[in-house]
């Protein structure tokens, strides 16, 4: 009777049961798993007893573009284009500047259309004939009492005008007549920071039958595409140029 571990070969040679073979292979393989799926238990019950360990920080890639930078006077209209940043391209209200403390809100931070903001001058149909030519986009505007005395209105105005001609041209518009005797009757000064800004502090108040008379302020700049103007009136005493100035300089700064 042949041995059972083996099975008849022709040539006398012995050879391993199949079926032997399997079954060891099979519990072999087993036992391999029980011993990994113990090994791997053991390890989360001891790692849960641990201490949490905290994470390395995570490398940052150095961004292959550069941080935008806001516009100035050296910005163009293709890099403004290249890396678009400008905070005029926000909420225009937001770059208004704020009343100062204890004064009187009139109009509070908002938007004015064409019309209204034309209409503010003594000759409307030619502002608003200008504007348009111009390419208004927008204009938001706030005013406010001071003391009872002063009274103050800012205007900005966004020009569709990436190149800044026509911005600029509607500033010189409004500019050139300033100096003349029946306005300023003044050159006025230059607005620090700016170099097309100026400011003007009218020679002779208005005196209208009835009323007290009032002295007047304006200031005049752009910068980019928004226009800023500023009218300043004091009807207690003539305008102090530094207070004048000093808000004009707040708002440019916002520009």
């Amino acid at each position: 009777m042949p041995d059972q571990g083996t099975s008849p070969d022709p040539h006398g040679t012995p050879r391993p049961c199949p079926r032997r073979g399997r079954r060891t292979t099979a519990l072999i393989a087993g036992a391999a798993v029980l011993g990994v799926l113990a090994g791997a238990v053991t390890g989360y019950a001891v790692q849960y007893q641990r201490e949490p360990t905290p994470l390395p920080p995570l490398a940052q890639p150095e961004s292959r573009y550069p941080k935008p930078l806001p516009a100035d006077a050296k910005t163009t209209a293709r890099s403004l284009s290249a890396h678009r940043w400008d905070r005029t391209d926000g909420d225009l209200r937001e770059l208004l500047v704020k009343k100062p403390k204890g004064a009187w809100t009139l109009q509070k931070a908002d938007w004015v259309d064409l019309p209204d903001y034309a209409g503010s001058f003594g000759a409307p149909d030619y502002i608003f004939e200008g504007l348009v030519k111009s390419k208004f986009r927008r204009a938001a505007t706030v005013s406010w009492w001071e003391r009872n005395a002063i009274h103050v209105t800012v205007t900005i105005v966004q020009f569709r005008d990436d190149e800044r001609l026509e911005t600029s041209k509607f500033a010189a518009d409004q500019q050139q007549y300033m100096g003349d005797d029946d306005w300023a009757g003044n050159k006025g000064s230059a607005i620090a920071g700016s170099k097309s800004g100026r400011t003007w502090v009218f020679d002779e108040p208005q005196r209208n039958p009835g009323d007290e008379p009032y002295y007047e302020a304006r200031a005049v700049a752009f910068r980019g595409d928004v226009f800023m103007d500023i009218s300043y009136d004091n009807n207690s005493g003539p305008v102090s140029k530094k207070a004048f100035e000093a808000l004009v300089k707040r708002q440019l700064e916002l520009l």
